[in-house]
């Protein structure tokens, strides 16, 4: 029986709330490149991935 996948905030690697390191352990890449990436979506986006970290934040469940 495998075991799936879930998405959960991580409490052992963050930064601020452990959303970025949550999306990388998902994905199965390192933290630092999902970290890059938002700021860069973040700073051509001017600043709406801010909202998007905020509501992953409310919806992302810790892990245990």
């Amino acid at each position: 029986m495998t075991r799936s996948k879930k998405l959960v905030r991580t409490s052992s690697d963050q930064w601020i709330a452990g959303v970025c390191g949550g999306i990388a352990r998902y994905l199965g890449v390192d933290p630092t490149v999902v970290r890059l990436a938002f700021v860069v979506l973040t700073v051509l986006g001017l600043g709406s991935m801010i909202v998007v970290y905020l509501v992953a934040w409310l919806l992302m469940p810790k892990d245990a």
